[in-house]
């Protein structure tokens, strides 16, 4: 089966490693501690008035038998209490608290009582349609929900110890490895939602136990083999369509159409692929399979560089919340769920595992800090399921084809996979930022923090300090417990085109010590050894490739890692009318009393001379233009005060 390899695939450190301690990042850590877990529960219980209610607490007690009533809610339901278990478990690993770890043990003893003798556990099935139980795994998100309680349970475990959790899905994951695989009476069946993959990967990784593995590796290796596995389940149920939903691109929306390792190009269901390239990369680490990870690079090469905006959002169109064709990313019908955009930090995660390589870390550090960040609101109660890059709010009322891009963030969904995925994702930030192995350390991300890790078995301090991603200088100081021979590599990000590093004092030749992105510094560090690194953090004006049409002689604005836009809160309405001239002077200020302290972009640019006093709808090109000052705010905090326009590509002129 083969195992990690000597020579790389470096582990990110535990969560619990690193202290966060700047003004970015430790703030909304606390948030998701202090505000987000308990509203996110609330939520949970259906205790919060005007939103749409979860059921997934109630379902649970039904289940168990401490409550009457039916199911409630989608089929899929349980996703979100595994998620918002996960995110508790990384939250007490970094933040022990008493009170929340009780609660948190009272919902697994809650779902110990509901799963069933033989091991299976979904209140859908057992509470709506016991009798359906694996047979439209399609449709029905079975081993989705599987795989989060999985995910869960092996964080719960780590946090803390406890087992009891990590015991009932093992139970759970034991009945699934009876019911599928290649043996004789098995299904032949696999996920029409990807994503128990990359969670039996993580429970074979906390119990050894190599069945975990191989069922994980099956998933993959079976997906679309023909015959095509969900229409020979339509046709044991007697559907009369066995096409679905999705008709002609029924398997494509699954990642079902070919074999993973024939698939080319990213399709379907943006979430769902993207998890299921994940998966394919931890099976691909853990088997030594060079054909499965050649995979992953190709899929990743089609996402990141033709399908992905320059937010880190992917999935362009609301119609299967999918990928279309390379180039095709509009702007205003954009889906760019929240779930995708963390989904494609999972992903560039594990490709990083994979190769230290600066392309990967930088696509993380783009989702990270705009696609993902835009999903949620400052105070941590609103939410965005969908992430587009212009909002009109008035047409958006209007035509049919905008009816998912909502103007402000919502308090919950019925649908609600993205509230709960946005708080798993903050509360484990610390396992993002580096990775160690018996060589060295890799910085991936750049945060006030310190950390204490270990390489080699033996102990490191990090501390960064830095006011990233407002400034691009950062001060790392090296403390071994004793003097320590190994290599220090950081990321050189993508975006900068100048930069430099001292190491106590004296300057480092970039060109020398740098490979694919990583900057390699290799020597004996003593205690109190400072790195200093300068990036140079200009405001760029980007373009986007020639086939993306909707942003053809357009710019959008970009300093660091952070993706701006204009709202009609600084910059009035109808931003499309805005022209920025090719020279003129574009200048950052830090305002700390605007969203909670954000670096702003300010210059001069032009509108129309006079846009609303003549009713002619077309007119000779006569009335000239005039002058204005325009003031860009960071994406991510679009919508975070009164509700208007926003607008990420702006006109050159």
């Amino acid at each position: 089966m083969g195992t990690l390899r000597s020579d790389g695939y470096p582990a990110p450190v535990p969560v619990q490693a690193v202290e966060f301690q700047d003004d970015f990042w430790a703030k909304r850590i606390q948030l998701i501690r202090d505000v987000v877990l308990p509203y996110q529960w609330d939520a949970l219980n259906d205790d919060i008035p005007g939103v749409a209610p979860s059921h997934a607490i109630q379902n649970f007690l039904i289940a168990a038998g401490e409550a009457e009533g039916s199911f409630g809610g989608l089929v899929f339901q349980d996703s979100d209490l595994a998620k918002w278990l996960e995110a508790v478990a990384y939250s007490l690993a970094a933040h022990p608290d008493p009170e929340l770890e009780e609660l948190a043990d009272q919902v697994i003893d809650l779902i110990e009582k509901a799963q069933r003798e033989d091991g299976y556990l979904n209140t859908y099935f057992i509470l709506a349609e016991p009798e359906k139980r694996w047979t439209n795994l399609r449709d029905w998100h079975e081993l989705y929900c599987a795989g989060h309680m999985m995910e869960a349970a092996v964080a719960y475990y780590e946090a803390t110890g406890k087992r009891r959790f990590l015991d009932v899905m093992c139970r759970f994951a034991d009945h699934i490895d009876s019911v599928f695989g290649t043996e004789p009476g098995k299904k032949r069946g696999y996920p029409g939602h990807p994503e128990i993959e990359l969670a039996l990967i993580k429970l074979y990784r906390a119990v050894g136990d190599e069945r975990y593995l191989k069922l994980s590796k099956y998933f993959i290796d079976e997906r679309g083999k023909q015959p095509y596995y969900f229409e020979e389940e339509a046709k044991e149920r007697g559907d009369r369509d066995i096409k679905g939903y999705w008709g002609k691109d029924r398997h494509a929306y699954y990642q079902a159409h070919l074999p993973v390792r024939e698939q080319k190009t990213a399709v379907g269901h943006a979430v769902r692929a993207l998890y299921l390239y994940s998966g394919m990369a931890d099976v691909a680490m853990e088997t030594g399979d060079e054909e499965l990870l050649k995979a992953c690079r190709t899929l990743w090469d089609n996402v990141t560089k033709k399908r992905m905006y320059v937010t880190g959002g992917v999935g362009s169109t609301a119609h299967g919340e999918a990928f279309t064709i390379d180039y095709d990313l509009p702007n205003d019908t954009a889906y760019a769920e929240t779930c995708a955009s963390i989904a494609l930090v999972f992903f560039a995660q594990r490709m990083l595992r994979t190769e230290l390589n600066g392309e990967y870390g930088d696509v993380l550090e783009r989702a990270l800090y705009n696609g993902v960040l835009s999903g949620i609101s400052l105070d941590g109660k609103k939410f965005f399921y969908v992430n587009p890059l212009e909002v009109w709010p008035e047409v958006c009322r209007h035509r049919n084809d905008l009816q998912h891009v909502k103007v402000t963030r919502q308090g919950w969904f019925g649908c609600a996979c993205c509230p709960p995925n946005i708080a798993r994702l903050l509360a484990s930030l610390g396992s993002y930022v580096y990775s160690a192995d018996s060589r060295g350390v890799y910085v991936h991300l750049y945060a006030g923090s310190t950390a204490k890790l270990q390489v080699g078995g033996r102990e490191l301090e990090i501390i960064q300090k830095t006011s990233y991603p407002w400034d691009g200088y950062i001060e790392i100081t090296v403390n071994p417990k004793e003097e320590l021979e190994c290599t220090l590599a950081f990321r050189i990000p993508g975006w900068c085109r100048q930069s430099s590093v001292k190491v106590n004092g004296r300057e480092i030749d970039l060109a020398a010590v740098t490979q694919k992105g990583y900057a390699r510094i290799s020597r004996t560090w003593k205690p109190g050894d400072k790195v200093e690194i300068d990036f140079s953090m200009p405001i760029e004006r980007m373009q986007a490739h020639p086939g993306v049409r909707e942003n053809a002689g357009k710019v959008a604005l970009q300093r660091g890692p952070i993706v701006y836009c204009l709202e009609e809160e600084d910059n009035g309405p109808n931003l499309s009318d805005i022209c920025l001239p090719r020279d003129s002077e574009l200048i950052a200020e830090f305002d700390k009393d605007l969203l909670g302290g954000v670096v702003v972009i300010k210059g001069s640019a032009f509108r129309s001379a006079d846009p609303f006093g003549d009713d002619r709808l077309y007119r000779p090109a006569e009335a000239g233009y005039r002058q204005v000052e325009i003031k860009a705010i960071p994406y991510s905090t679009w919508a975070n005060r009164s509700p208007g326009e926003m607008l990420v590509w702006i006109r050159q002129c």
